[in-house]
């Protein structure tokens, strides 16, 4: 029964009309969320006693930077489910994810670099953390670029499928990077075996902004391999059914 319903939701169909229903399921909470987790971390929020109110660009650094794991360990799985099972909807979510989790990188050194000014006295730092995490762009960029290379999409699949895969290697080097070595990087305080060290009051923000970037990973994701599913399956009756089906509802 499950393996049925495995291969079953491979179908680019069924794979598109689920996709299209529970997308929005994840867009709008992860809005009310986002709200919600700004309004307490920028205003809510104590003044941090070391860093004043310089501290508040966690809320938006910190769950950038686990969403871009979280978005790359994602790709890595999906692209290995459709180099092994040869699903070609795995493939599909593996692209959507190429260019989300890019993106969450992108805001992750970005903002790192903006609290690094303030904190460090420097924009940027040869630290472990953050040279791993551009590491992981750079596996995200040579995943699209080493796809848009290559003309023939089973080939652009199998060929990216082992990038993202050996990538995957990277992913514990930037989350344990603070652990392993001397960095200017502060330790966590959120995932820690013996509980955060973040008062409550602080970490309420934090943990909501973070279920907030989740559900809008899962909504752009969902929309994303959608329309990966129709540019792949261009020309068939069931694109041109499904589109067709759509665009009587927006009339209606």
């Amino acid at each position: 029964m499950s393996w049925a319903w495995f291969h079953r939701f491979g179908s680019p169909p069924y794979f598109y009309w689920v996709a299209g229903k529970i997308a929005p399921w994840f867009g709008w909470p992860s809005l009310v969320l986002l709200l919600i987790g700004l309004y307490g971390g920028l205003v809510l929020a104590p003044v941090d006693y070391f860093q004043s109110d310089a501290y508040r660009i966690i809320y938006v650094h910190v769950p950038a930077s686990w969403l871009a794991l979280l978005t790359y360990s994602t790709m890595a799985i999906s692209a290995a489910i459709g180099l092994i099972w040869r699903i070609k909807i795995a493939h599909a979510v593996a692209v959507a994810c190429a260019g989300v989790g890019a993106g969450f990188t992108i805001v992750s050194l970005a903002t790192g670099m903006i609290w690094g000014k303030p904190t460090w006295g420097a924009w940027w730092a040869w630290d472990p953390r953050i040279v791993s995490q551009l590491f992981l762009l750079f596996f995200f960029a040579g995943y699209t670029g080493l796809r848009a290379a290559i003309d023939d999409t089973d080939r652009a699949d199998r060929a990216s499928a082992v990038l993202a895969i050996v990538g995957i290697v990277n992913v514990p080097i930037v989350r344990y990077s603070v652990d392993w070595w001397n960095s200017l990087h502060q330790a966590p305080s959120v995932m820690r075996a013996d509980g955060p060290t973040i008062s409550w009051s602080m970490l309420w923000p934090l943990l909501t902004m973070a279920l907030a970037y989740t559900f809008y990973f899962g909504w752009i994701m969902l929309v994303r391999a959608r329309a990966e599913v129709l540019r792949r399956d261009r020309g068939s009756n069931w694109v041109r059914e499904a589109l067709t089906n759509e665009a009587a509802g927006a009339r209606s």
